[in-house]
């Protein structure tokens, strides 16, 4: 690890990580699917289009989660 990476405070090190991430998602076609990953979304869109059902609010799935912790 680069020593002087961690040097910075904390907060400066989280802000580089937000931008290091947003970069990668701003380039995400650069990292094409491999056959297995869009083999496996297509059956979750499969699975959801013959289920039908739209889930629940991430709100209460994030409370759920977090009473169980």
């Amino acid at each position: 690890m680069d020593t002087n990476l961690t040097k910075l405070p904390v907060e400066d090190r989280i802000r580089i990580v937000e931008d290091l991430w947003d970069s990668i998602a701003h380039d995400q076609s650069a990292l094409p699917l491999t056959p297995d990953q869009r083999a496996e979304l297509d059956r979750r869109l499969d699975s959801f289009e013959a289920d039908g059902k739209l889930g629940r609010p991430a709100a209460d799935a994030i409370s759920d989660l977090r009473r169980r912790l």
